[in-house]
């Protein structure tokens, strides 16, 4: 039939339309970001309503639309729904959804970000663990071409040897002492330490290590750096950061 395809997809978000009807977006591997309309969904007999979360991963079958897409088939691929019986995980879940949904462009693929994301979720379901959205934020950084430079100054390209550094969002890096000058803030090492092992290789011991002030300073500027690359604010981020154990409120994020 002229105008139906089918593809895999990751609900972003949904939002109502009508008495019955809703919008959904969805991260598809092979057209990018799909906005469709899932007739009849929020009536109690719906045959997939239920399947429509965010999260969720489906084959989807839809109908191109002159504005909008019509989904007229759903087979579940994964659920996940253990992420939607954990407040942190959730959390973790939509603040990464809705950095996909800022990120991802309509009719353009990027099959490496719809797996990335299809990844991260199934790993966030199996094992909640706190670091699993500040590795996926950064690597989202890096898949957008602006992975940070954390072994030597950004701007002198001098090594970093103090326990502490400075972390420029706009220079897309570290600063040392002499670039960055008096009263700048400064970020532990060992914060930027997790973050170039989660970015070098060393994601799966990060996730098996417990949380602690590293993870929290990792997060904070996982979100920093994004909300910068965005130029917006995450709606998500306030909640997130309130379930990173370690992390202590800072003036931007309050």
């Amino acid at each position: 039939m002229a105008g139906l395809y089918r593809d895999r997809g990751i609900v972003l978000r949904s939002i109502k339309l009508g008495e019955a009807d809703r919008i959904v977006t969805f991260l598809t591997e092979g057209r990018g970001k799909v906005r469709a309309v899932a007739k009849g969904v929020r009536k109690p007999k719906s045959r997939f309503g239920a399947r429509l979360e965010p999260t969720s991963h489906l084959f989807l079958q839809l109908y191109e639309g002159r504005n909008l897409d019509v989904v007229t088939q759903v087979e579940t691929i994964d659920a996940n729904r253990a992420l939607r019986e954990s407040y942190g995980a959730f959390t973790q879940a939509i603040a990464m959804l809705e950095a996909v949904d800022h990120v991802a462009q309509e009719a353009e693929a990027n099959v490496a970000l719809y797996r990335m994301l299809a990844a991260a979720l199934r790993t966030l379901a199996e094992d909640p663990v706190p670091a699993v959205s500040a590795a996926f934020f950064w690597k989202l950084l890096a898949l957008e071409g602006v992975s940070p430079v954390l072994d030597a100054c950004v701007r002198c390209d001098e090594t970093v040897v103090d326990v502490a550094a400075t972390f420029d969002v706009g220079e897309g890096g570290v600063l040392c002492r002499a670039c960055a000058g008096s009263g700048a803030p400064v970020v532990p090492v060992a914060g930027l330490a997790l973050v170039a092992r989660m970015l070098n290789g060393g994601l799966r011991g990060v996730l098996a290590e417990p949380p602690g002030p590293a993870l929290a300073e990792a997060e904070s500027l996982a979100l920093r750096a994004l909300e910068h690359h965005l130029e917006r604010r995450l709606r998500s981020t306030p909640m997130l950061l309130a379930t990173i154990p370690g992390h202590a409120p800072r003036a931007e994020f309050q």
